[in-house]
């Protein structure tokens, strides 16, 4: 058996970084040709440890940070001025776009208006909870008040 070290996933092989025990052919005619693999020595199995162990401490660092900006962005609240009649009604409606334009503006937060999470847009004056989606799994609940201007 040869070891090889994945560069990408592999279906029903492994996935990205493994190092893993493959027939010699199998490595030399498959793996290597698609750079799918490389021949694993002990020089590059640490390297591949050491690039594991710096992807995870990235990744704890990433969702930190989204815990923190998800926290602040609970203890928001965003202030809408919009055109609107007299009986509440806006005379547009307030999207998801108008909603990361006001976390930017009060936060400095670049996000994504696919991350806001709204049924359909915000129609009437008032008060209204909308739930913005941080990172992966990480969400938090922003209070958007509407107001006529």
């Amino acid at each position: 058996m040869a070891q090889a070290i994945l560069l990408k996933d592999v279906e029903n092989v492994g996935g990205r970084g493994d190092v893993i025990d493959v027939s010699p052919g199998y490595l030399r005619n498959f793996l290597l040709p698609r750079k799918l693999a490389q021949a694993a020595t002990p020089g590059s199995i640490a390297e591949a440890k050491r690039r594991m162990e710096a992807q995870e401490r990235q990744q704890r660092e990433l969702a930190e940070r989204a815990q923190e900006n998800a926290a602040l962005l609970s203890r928001t609240v965003l202030t809408i001025p919009q055109p609107a009649g007299d009986d509440g009604r806006l005379f547009g409606s307030v999207t998801s776009q108008d909603i990361v334009d006001a976390i930017k503006q009060a936060r400095g937060m670049k996000l994504d208006r696919r991350k806001v999470h709204l049924e359909e847009p915000i129609r009437t004056t008032g008060t209204h909870m909308v739930r913005v989606e941080v990172h992966d799994g990480v969400t938090a609940e922003v209070k958007t008040i509407v107001t006529a201007s």
